[in-house]
């Protein structure tokens, strides 16, 4: 039996390879090209796992590999405009992580409203970054690892559809907890089927 391949992620921490992840990577860069196809995904994400537990000396990945292999097994095998749409919403996401920025305001009444929106005059702004969500999640809740990168990717997600450049750490608070809420009660409902 193989051991289990670790995930380096571009973040730092180490998960373990999840082919299902890979699987659905592969599958909405197909949708994104309108081929969606599950079977074929499935197909795609096995010839990438395989390539990974075969060729690698280590048992370990950077998150920037996999992604790689993905493109070039898209690319090898005809589905060149997914590998593109799949670049392409990588760069997106990237570039709007860096146009993100988190202040630190609670915001209760109009007031606060006007120190989010004061512009570089407020010192105490920073980056947006998810995975400070998840390893506050982890660290001062007990929340397991997979399911704080889920609660924290959900949280991102709804950030990014506002389509905003600044946002209160207490709307953040508010939208972690929102999801958690949801992340768990979904967790305890599957617990009693």
């Amino acid at each position: 039996m193989q051991a289990q391949l670790r995930v380096k992620k571009a973040d730092g921490t180490v998960e373990e390879y999840l082919h299902t992840k890979v699987m659905g990577t592969i599958s909405n860069a197909l949708a994104m090209v309108d081929e969606a196809d599950m079977y074929l995904a499935e197909q795609l994400a096995e010839v990438v796992t395989f390539y990974l537990y075969q060729n690698r000396n280590c048992r370990s990945v950077t998150s920037s590999e996999i992604f790689s292999i993905v493109k070039a097994v898209l690319t090898a095998t005809g589905h060149d405009e997914a590998a593109i749409a799949l670049s392409e919403y990588h760069f997106e996401r990237r570039l709007r992580r860096s146009r993100v920025q988190v202040v630190s305001v609670d915001v209760r009444e109009l007031a606060d409203a006007e120190l989010l929106s004061s512009g570089d005059e407020f010192g105490g702004k920073c980056r947006w970054d998810k995975s400070v969500i998840a390893r506050n999640l982890v660290r001062k809740h007990g929340i397991g690892h997979q399911t704080s990168r889920v609660i924290a990717s959900m949280v991102e997600e709804k950030v990014f559809r506002m389509g905003i450049t600044q946002i209160s750490a207490s709307l953040i608070k508010q939208l972690v907890l929102g999801d958690t809420a949801a992340v768990l009660r979904a967790q305890e409902q599957l617990q009693t089927v």
